[in-house]
């Protein structure tokens, strides 16, 4: 371990996080929904994009545990994980160069020629991730790895959600995505160079056999809640075509009601299903484990899909933010909740400590509730600006307590394969909440999509009163 910590290693070590959240914020929220708006139209948008981003959801999970193996194991004389972050890059700028073409194409056959690159994404930016995260303890006193986390949060949150809000978010909203394309090939270059600097030993051991149990295990795991989600879907469709047939006048509302209920139930036996592969029969001895996941996801579900449908809301409630328009309104309001998750993030471990987690859980949960719901009755965009900042700090407190909560509740000998498991459950979450509710927003709105959300906020404190602490919360 390189014990001499120098003030440059604060960014060095943390800089390529910002080449990944901007990856992030400007392919997911903007730039994939508005070339599938383009390819498709209005009529199915909502199922195809819920539908690509299963799929590459579920391949980002595997991958990264995949790379994740590979680069603990690695004996590359250029050291265990810069090779990894090095091929990542690569195959990144690979597939901007590609789907800066896709733009150029239309109807399905643009579709599933992005779908394609955009699950090569997945691998290739989580084939960098997988590396990035082993930086921080492979090269860092346990005693310093707290100052380093902050320097990552810092890196990972309001610097990329700032740049992309300023800048790549005007690329987009004037419809210039090449111009968007090409500034993240710069920053994913600038950020690799300066990465390189970081000076890796060899791992000194001998080659030892992989164990592919856990790989194995990952891959049932993810295949049974594929399959849950794709059944739930399924099902949702089926009675939602049913009851708008009928032209009820509750129709929505039936449509809403099992829309939610198929999320939940998509949320409660994923869960268990995916314990259930991981431990066996010892699930019954692990029931606020189980609970704590079903209130983690049930939160990210909605949280993450609000900024998924994010410019898709924005172009049905406001008539002048029709296509690339609606991208600079939705980074800049992810920026404020980005910012907001930063500001409450720094002291909520103190409020965790001092309340108690299922306390600052309830508070963030209702935080959220409320924001989503200013978001929706935000009559111009300024306030919903405003409504973002709430909801902003509802998921920063939810971030740390939350996790506070899993590491109080895991068997403290297998926190590893425990918090693993949870994990999954996060991938999972825009998975659900975009799989069954695109196609419900096809046909019922995405104002009425947005509600199903806020919902499953409060779902989500059903499942916290669940989980029994033996300290007093």
């Amino acid at each position: 371990m390189n014990k001499v910590i120098r003030w440059y290693h604060y960014i060095t070590y943390n800089i390529y996080w910002f080449a990944l959240t901007a990856r992030s914020q400007v392919l997911t929220p903007l730039i994939i929904p508005l070339l599938i708006q383009r390819f498709v139209g209005e009529a199915a948008k909502g199922e195809l994009l819920g539908n690509m981003r299963l799929w590459s959801l579920m391949v980002a999970v595997l991958f990264q545990a995949l790379m994740g193996l590979l680069s603990d194991q690695s004996t590359s004389k250029y050291g265990r994980r810069r090779p990894f972050i090095v091929v990542g890059t690569i195959g990144e700028i690979l597939i901007y160069i590609l789907i800066g073409f896709t733009a150029g194409m239309d109807g399905m056959t643009g579709y599933w020629f992005l779908f394609l690159l955009y699950t090569l994404s997945m691998m290739t930016a989580n084939t960098a991730h997988a590396a990035l995260q082993g930086i921080i303890p492979d090269l860092v006193p346990e005693e310093k790895r707290g100052r380093f986390s902050g320097f990552k949060a810092l890196f990972e949150l309001p610097l990329p959600l700032i740049f992309v809000s300023f800048v790549i978010g005007k690329m987009v909203s004037a419809g210039n995505i090449w111009a968007a394309l090409i500034t993240l090939i710069v920053i994913l270059i600038v950020c690799l160079l300066i990465t390189l600097t970081i000076k890796e030993e060899p791992l000194k051991s001998e080659k030892t056999k992989i164990d592919w149990n856990p790989i194995i295990r990952l891959v049932l795991m993810t295949a049974a809640f594929t399959v849950i989600i794709l059944a739930s879907g399924f099902f949702v469709r089926q009675i939602m075509n049913f009851i708008l047939q009928e032209e009820t006048s509750y129709g929505h509302l039936m449509v809403m009601a099992i829309g939610l209920l198929g999320m939940v139930v998509a949320i409660g036996i994923g869960v268990w299903s995916s314990i259930y592969i991981s431990i066996g029969q010892k699930i019954q001895e692990h029931q606020n484990f189980t609970w704590w996941v079903v209130n983690r996801l049930a939160f990210l579900a909605g949280s993450t899909n609000l900024a998924g449908f994010l410019v898709y809301f924005l172009q049905e409630r406001f008539i002048e933010l029709q296509g690339e328009k609606a991208a600079g309104p939705a980074a800049s309001i992810t920026m404020f909740i980005g910012i907001f998750i930063l500001f409450s993030a720094i002291p909520s471990g103190w409020l965790t400590d001092r309340y108690g987690t299922k306390k600052i859980i309830l508070v963030s949960a209702i935080l959220t509730t409320l924001g989503t719901a200013l978001v929706l009755l935000s009559p111009s965009i300024s306030w919903m600006y405003a409504a973002g900042c709430l909801v902003g700090a509802g998921i920063g407190f939810f971030y740390a307590s939350n996790w506070a909560l899993g590491t109080e509740i895991v068997p403290k000998d297998q926190a590893g394969k425990f918090l693993g498991i949870s994990n999954l459950a996060g991938a999972g979450a825009g998975a659900v909440g975009a799989y069954i509710g695109g196609p419900i927003a096809d046909q019922i709105g995405y104002t009425n999509l947005m509600i199903i959300y806020v919902v499953l906020f409060l779902f989500s404190i059903l499942a916290l009163a669940k989980i029994k602490v033996k300290r007093a919360q």
